[in-house]
């Protein structure tokens, strides 16, 4: 009898199925078997819940019009750019830059649900960019590179973001 229980293919009927796009192979119920949390956990979480805490301050001082800051990094033209977004542009951005913040504290806690929650953070900054790039005009508007390349790169980080929590939500790290 023993050796039923034990037997791989019977211990994987018992896990619900999940989706291997976004979920976890381990379910909730099963935390005493989740894996220990590796060292670079730790690490990447920290270090990316300060950097979505800076993108999410970065947003809060551009909604609250906060003039101190907004001049030491945006003309006056720019700014304006950013404050006639419409309210479906500013709510993505929103959830994009909370989102992550979330799915950092979310990884923090090793909660799978973080994978959902950089899922949603990633794909509402795409639609965020498609919006700057396609619709609003942003490169009449930032006319530098580096504003640019910086889009470029929180792109990049937040698909590392979702990518990295799924790989940990599949070793059964995160619960």
């Amino acid at each position: 009898m023993i050796l039923i229980l034990e037997n791989p293919r019977i211990e994987a009927l018992r896990d619900p199925p999940t989706s291997r796009l976004l979920g976890a192979t381990k379910s909730d119920a099963s935390t005493e078997t989740s894996a220990s949390t590796p060292w670079h956990l730790w690490l990447i979480a920290i270090l990316t819940l300060l950097w979505n805490a800076m993108g999410s301050y970065d947003f809060v001082m551009t909604q609250t019009r906060n003039t101190e800051y907004l001049e030491q990094v945006l003309s006056e033209e720019q700014q304006q750019f950013f404050f006639d977004f419409p309210i479906w542009a500013v709510l993505l951005w929103g959830v994009s830059v909370g989102g992550a913040a979330l799915g950092s504290l979310l990884l923090l806690a090793r909660r799978a649900l973080a994978v959902r929650v950089y899922a949603v953070a990633l794909v509402t900054y795409v639609l965020c960019m498609v919006f700057q790039y396609c619709i609003a005009g942003v490169l009449d508007v930032l006319t530098d590179t580096f504003s640019h390349i910086v889009s470029g790169v929180i792109f990049f980080i937040a698909l590392g973001e979702f990518l990295y929590a799924r790989s940990m939500a599949r070793k059964s790290v995160l619960r």
